[in-house]
């Protein structure tokens, strides 16, 4: 048996999230369909992440056992005839039997999109979030910057997945601006439900001056929600960089 990783990318708009679910389209049960048909079995797979209900991936890493033969450059081509044009596997890999597709990942990008201007864009919909407000990216990129290092995420979390611990390191978070969109980025060891949607949350909270960038520090350590910003919409969200000890994987 063979187990091979897949690159892919989608665009989690017409999506319930990654991960299979019992009444909803998930991304995860989607491949799952296309890949049982192009094996000739009953296939499953494992992601580097649950990404929620309407957030996309530029990047994504899964993998999955089969007893197929099929070439494994033949999978890409022979998998997209089989899923909607929204998911494209990039490619595939035969990786060593102990692979896990989120056990072996080592670190996660992500990020989050805001679309800054005085009016709407249609081609944004769904895919960054229309704030018409004025956000000063300099003062947003100070307060993304108070999220870096090794701290208890807990209040930029929403209530969801149980874990052991709340403590996470991020290796960067920073605000840059590209014309009238914004962009934040945050790599980290792992995320917590919503985490990033609520640091996002917070940092234009900072840039509306209904908190300083310097509050952020205090306000993970009291590890209360209510103090952090909102959560922000998930359409803004994307997955853009994974690393693995496997450098084929990582983009």
């Amino acid at each position: 048996m063979r187990n091979i990783a897949l690159i892919l990318m989608y665009n989690g708009t017409g999506y319930h999230g990654w991960q299979v679910q019992k009444t909803e389209i998930s991304v995860a049960e989607t491949l799952e369909r296309g890949l049982s048909m192009v094996c000739g079995e009953r296939i499953r797979v494992v992601g580097c992440g649950r990404t929620d209900a309407g957030v996309h991936a530029q990047h994504y890493v899964a993998n999955f056992r089969t007893e197929s033969r099929i070439p494994v450059d033949r999978i890409p081509f022979a998998v997209n005839t089989h899923i909607p044009e929204d998911i494209a596997v990039k490619a595939a890999f035969q990786v060593d039997d102990d692979f896990n597709a989120i056990g072996s990942c080592l670190r996660k990008e992500y990020t989050y999109r805001i679309y800054n201007s005085r009016f709407k864009n249609p081609f944004y919909v769904n895919r960054a979030w229309f704030y018409p407000k004025p956000l000063d990216e300099a003062v947003m990129d100070r307060a993304a910057r108070m999220f870096e290092g090794t701290h208890d995420f807990a209040a930029v979390r929403s209530v969801g997945t149980n874990v052991k611990s709340t403590v996470r390191t991020v290796y960067y978070c920073r605000v840059e601006r590209k014309g009238e969109l914004l962009e934040l980025k945050v790599c980290a060891n792992g995320f917590l439900y919503n985490m990033v949607r609520a640091i996002t949350g917070t940092v234009v909270y900072a840039a509306e001056g209904k908190l300083c960038p310097e509050d952020i520090p205090g306000i993970l350590d009291s590890g209360n929600r209510t103090l952090a910003g909102p959560t922000a919409p998930p359409g803004g969200l994307y997955l853009t960089h994974v690393w693995y000890e496997d450098e084929r994987l990582n983009g």
